[in-house]
């Protein structure tokens, strides 16, 4: 028996972008239902973001054990650390259920009705869940992405993407990351710090092909150090079963068979259109994503597409701040979306973080900018985590000295992106930065000093 539910908004999916459109509506009193299929959180919560970095972090406090039991320049020493990975695992997903069952508190508390199942779109103000009809004024598509597949490397038994990566039931002796972008790279430092032997595969020429050189040199060394093996510039072609084997195609066209016990896919992530008739819509398309204005309108009137669905960067900040927006154009506000920009945060050991123009960037914009960085090698706070490696950059125009763009790579400057990104947003100069008295001893004093730099006076250096 078929029911008909109404209501002014409609949301596909119930991850960053989908949950923080939903609680914005609920605040400004528009009646709400969200979709969701799975968990609430979506891919950032519950196999992404959150359950990574608490890996991560289990990971770096093993190496450290070790590390101090062998030889610590601290003078702390242990005795040789075992790991429990079903405690880890547990662990983890003990912060991913107090953070879902977080969203769930707050939509409830906003009075958005939530509805547990999979959404199949009807046309533009119908939406089918199981035996649910769901007629609505405003659609918002919000179903995110998934991991790309490769068809030479179908995932099962030994072939796993990043989810089976995140919730491991034993550290295998050998694992294989297939892709050096940024989620390649994280697992496998991670798993590295556990005790696997890691051996990352990428096709280009360097890891982390997205960012540039100067910005990954210390990423690249500290993979050497830490006896992680790359294979640039090859290609995957296949897995033995039997053997246990990936095969590999070396720059000289010769064919490899590396051993392994496991092999991660993280080549990437793709908009997920399939699965819950979005043909329907025929909406117009960029790519694989679909095709959106400033408000995060599609082609079709009052329906919406906001997060990875709508292509790059696939950021949950971004897709956060898209549904707040999106929520507020609903409810009669006047808003569109154009941040200065948007922080992308690598987590991997040094972390690195990119906002707003590279050097590269600038030259391919016809601006002339100075560029200047101040290393953590004379940062006293770097010095006292036992972290020398890496710098902050800054890059600016030479004629007004507007600041354009920020990057740093070193250990915890994920949390500079707060800095970087308002610094952007307000429009600050190089003067700006540089009058300003930043703490001692912290590492933002490099934010400073890269500043002072660019106008010809670091104090430090």
């Amino acid at each position: 028996m078929q029911q008909t539910l109404n209501t002014t908004l409609l949301i596909i999916g119930g991850g960053p972008g989908g949950y923080v459109t939903a609680i914005r509506a609920g605040q400004l009193g528009i009646s709400t239902i969200l979709v969701e299929g799975e968990s609430l959180g979506g891919t950032c919560l519950n196999i992404g973001c959150i359950p990574s970095k608490a890996l991560i972090h289990v990971a770096e406090q093993f190496h450290q054990t070790q590390h101090h039991s062998q030889h610590s320049a601290l003078g702390i020493s242990v005795s040789t650390p075992t790991l429990d990975i079903g405690k880890s695992v547990e662990w983890k997903d003990g912060i991913v259920d107090r953070l879902t069952t977080g969203v769930s508190a707050l939509l409830k508390k906003h009075k958005v009705q939530v509805i547990q199942g999979w959404a199949k779109v009807v046309d533009g103000k119908t939406v089918e869940v199981g035996d649910t009809r769901i007629q609505c004024e405003h659609l918002v598509l919000a179903t995110g992405s998934k991991s790309v597949n490769l068809p030479m490397l179908p995932i099962g038994g030994p072939i796993i993407s990043s989810t089976e990566a995140l919730a491991p039931t034993s550290v295998p002796k050998r694992l294989i990351v297939v892709g050096g972008g940024y989620i390649g790279l994280e697992l496998g430092i991670a798993y590295r710090k556990l005790g696997a032997e890691v051996s990352v595969v990428e096709a280009q020429d360097r890891i982390l092909p997205a960012y540039d050189a100067e910005l990954t040199h210390p990423v690249h060394e500290a993979l050497k150090q830490l006896g992680v093996k790359l294979y640039l510039k090859n290609s995957v072609e296949g897995f033995d079963s039997q053997g246990n084997t990936l095969q590999v195609r070396d720059p000289n066209g010769d064919t490899l068979n590396l051993e392994t016990d496991q092999v991660l896919v993280a080549v990437g992530r793709k908009p997920n259109t399939q699965g819950w008739n979005l043909e329907a819509l025929n909406l117009e398309m960029n790519g694989s994503a679909i095709k959106i204005d400033n408000r995060c309108q599609t082609s079709m009137r009052n329906v919406y597409a906001i997060g990875d669905l709508s292509g790059e960067p696939m950021l949950a900040h971004r897709a956060m701040a898209q549904g707040e927006m999106v929520a507020e154009l609903i409810s009669g506000k006047h808003r569109e979306f154009n941040p200065t920009a948007i922080a992308a945060v690598c987590f991997t050991d040094p972390e690195l973080v990119v906002v707003g123009k590279t050097p590269d960037d600038a030259k391919a914009a016809g601006l002339d900018c100075i560029v200047s960085s101040f290393p953590f090698a004379a940062n006293g706070r770097a010095m006292t985590l036992e972290s020398k490696s890496g710098f902050v950059r800054v890059v600016a125009r030479r004629d007004n000295h507007l600041i354009v763009g920020w990057q740093a790579v070193g250990v915890g400057v994920s949390e500079l992106s707060t800095a970087f990104g308002q610094s952007l947003e307000m429009g600050a100069r190089l003067e700006d930065i540089a009058g300003t008295i930043h703490a001692h001893p912290t590492l933002g004093e490099a934010v400073q000093e890269a500043a002072l730099r660019a106008l010809g006076h670091a104090l430090h250096l």
